[in-house]
């Protein structure tokens, strides 16, 4: 269920030394040809794709990454099928990765960190269930159930529950773990969840221990906790200017004696379209107000047809919207920090920020109390 899946994929850390050589010997199940293992890792800002053919199950890759990093690994057993698929870390010297049937379970051994990343996996399992629980459930519904505003808040309940569980599970993990590498990683993801909590992050990031501060993505961390303090409730917001749908340059100055709700979202992220019939309520509600909404989508490249698609399926034709269609890397939402969506600033006719992250009914909650 692509609309809560979204949220499930783990933030791909980055850590180790520079220059790492990897090989990679695997044996899943008795594959043979057309079958085929895909590799994929980021180098900088460019993905980076590898593959090899399967005999009787056996697979081999050898290569160099800049970086000890994050990797995908995914197995197609014929053409047009769904790929199963495996994350683990491109660690140095050799790794193996056996498993009697799926990739998906294989067990990796020869590599420490991916063994204490599998730790800490386990360590967090109770939202995988309860995600595949949730998936279960939507996967095997009706349309009507699916229109049904009942049964979607029913569900939309369970899934926040699976993501408190998930933050309360990566909480305890850093707290009791405060010499591992992947603190660090529940940190980032829980930062995504929590939308930068700065009074909750940085007493945890104190405590970890310094050498773990100290790899390269906790200095990455504190350098995002950094920006995170420059968008205080209060302070200016930062100008930018991005293109339209119609490539016409819009300036955030453009709105200045307005307030203006700067939305991030995208059309592949399910619980952002779930929050867009707030934001238009809102803007109906308000825009007598001098209330506007600035709409900045994180699509990807190249998909442009789906983000105009979105817009005019979710009614969001009165909203002024900008993209530079760079996905993650939208050069807005790394300027304001936004480490997932939805995620949204309200900025009053002054250009200050006033509030953040003003979610469901209590967006028009609180732009009654701000907007005067």
């Amino acid at each position: 269920m692509k609309k809560w899946l979204l949220l499930a994929a783990v933030v791909c850390p980055v850590m180790g030394f520079a220059q790492v050589k990897y090989v990679l010997k695997g044996k899943v199940g008795s594959y043979n040809a057309p079958a085929k293992v895909y590799l994929n890792w980021q180098k900088g800002d460019s993905p980076v794709v590898d593959s090899a053919d399967l005999v009787n199950g056996a697979f081999e890759f050898k290569g160099e990454v800049e970086y000890t990093d994050m990797a995908m690994m995914m197995l197609i057993a014929q053409p047009g099928t769904e790929p199963d698929r495996l994350l683990f870390y491109l660690d140095k010297g050799e790794i193996s990765i056996t498993s009697a049937d799926l990739l998906s379970k294989a067990v990796i051994t020869g590599s420490p960190l991916n063994m204490e990343f599998a730790k800490y996996k386990l360590f967090i399992s109770g939202y995988d269930s309860a995600m595949a629980s949730i998936n279960r459930i939507y996967g095997g519904s009706s349309e009507v159930q699916r229109n049904d505003t009942t049964f979607m808040k029913w569900l939309d309940g369970r899934f926040r529950q699976a993501i408190d569980l998930r933050k309360n599970k990566q909480r305890e993990f850093i707290q009791t773990n405060p010499k591992s590498f992947f603190s660090i990683v529940a940190m980032k993801e829980l930062s995504v969840a929590n939308n930068m909590n700065l009074e909750e992050l940085e007493p945890m990031f104190a405590a970890l221990d310094k050498e773990v501060r100290e790899t390269r993505e906790g200095k990455n961390f504190r350098k995002m906790m950094d920006m995170e303090r420059q968008l205080v409730i209060g302070g200016l917001a930062p100008d930018f200017t991005q293109n339209d749908v119609n490539g016409k340059p819009v300036k955030l100055s453009d709105f200045k004696g307005k307030y203006v709700l700067l939305d991030f979202w995208a059309s592949w992220c399910g619980p952002c379209r779930a929050e867009n019939p707030y934001v238009v309520a809102a803007h109906k509600a308000y825009k007598a107000k001098n209330f506007e909404v600035l709409s900045v989508s994180l699509d990807q490249p190249g998909k442009k047809d789906l983000w105009l698609a979105a817009i005019k399926k979710d009614g969001l034709e009165s909203f002024t919207h900008v993209s530079d269609l760079k996905y993650w890397d939208n050069a807005v939402a790394k300027m304001y920090n936004i480490r997932g969506v939805p995620a949204n600033l309200l900025i009053s006719p002054e250009g200050k920020i006033l509030a953040r992250n003003l979610r469901g009914e209590n967006l028009e909650k609180q732009l009654a109390v701000l907007i005067k």
